[in-house]
């Protein structure tokens, strides 16, 4: 579903793209690849449905990616955690510039391999 959804401004725009890169806020703060996007979907998912949608969209990545790291960790007991988690770091990373490209194109993005935990 990666169609425009209507006429938005360059801001909608711009929120829904940060709803994606706030993502990588977690290389600094603890939790803030959830942190990050779930604060600004909160501050606003009220004022547009694009940022509203692409604010869930990207929670739910990162809430799926944070449980494939745990699995993936518990996984390295018998080595084959260490080349997921390699993996896993690569996916995320190209999936999560994607999804913020997309976002500023003012089209919808849904990533793969998500749980849909917020609807």
């Amino acid at each position: 579903m990666n169609q425009p959804m209507y006429s938005m401004s360059s801001e909608e725009r711009t929120f829904g793209m940060l709803c994606h890169l706030l993502a990588f806020s977690g290389f600094i703060v603890p939790f803030g690849t959830i942190v990050g996007p779930l604060v600004m979907w909160l501050m606003k998912k009220d004022r547009s449905q694009f940022v509203n949608d692409q604010g869930r969209e990207s929670l739910n990545f990162q809430i799926s990616c944070v449980i494939y790291a745990i699995v993936a960790g518990v996984l390295t007991l018998v080595f084959i955690g260490v080349l997921l988690l390699i993996a896993l770091g690569i996916f995320w990373i190209v999936f999560v510039i994607i999804g913020s490209i997309r976002a500023n194109e003012g089209k919808l993005y849904r990533y793969p391999m998500t749980i849909r935990f917020i609807k």
